[in-house]
């Protein structure tokens, strides 16, 4: 399977969060039916690290962390040209990425 990622593209992720209090960067945000807290989702910008040739990514975040996805994932998607210009400062760069910092 031929992932349309290559090494280097900044890709953004749109990770689904529960909290009381959501952040500055939170969207979509909805209560939860107990009232207590929200559901919500914020942007996550990575760059691809490595296309594994199982359809796998390796994706790396400002801090060096790692995770590893799909690259049919319905929650990663290709960032686009003003995102690229807009959150330039929120993309990793390969080349000044930290050693290897695994987890989440």
């Amino acid at each position: 399977m031929a992932s349309v990622f290559q090494p280097g593209d900044p890709v953004v992720y749109r990770a689904t969060k529960h909290s009381a209090h959501p952040g500055p960067r939170a969207r979509s945000i909805s209560a939860e039916r107990n009232g207590e807290g929200y559901s919500y989702v914020v942007e996550k910008f990575w760059i691809v690290a490595e296309t594994l040739g199982d359809g796998q990514l390796i994706l790396r975040t400002r801090r060096g962390k790692t995770h590893q996805l799909q690259s049919n994932d319905p929650r990663l998607r290709a960032a686009t040209w003003w995102e690229r210009l807009w959150y330039r400062s929120r993309f990793p760069r390969l080349d000044e990425l930290p050693p290897d910092a695994s987890g989440d």
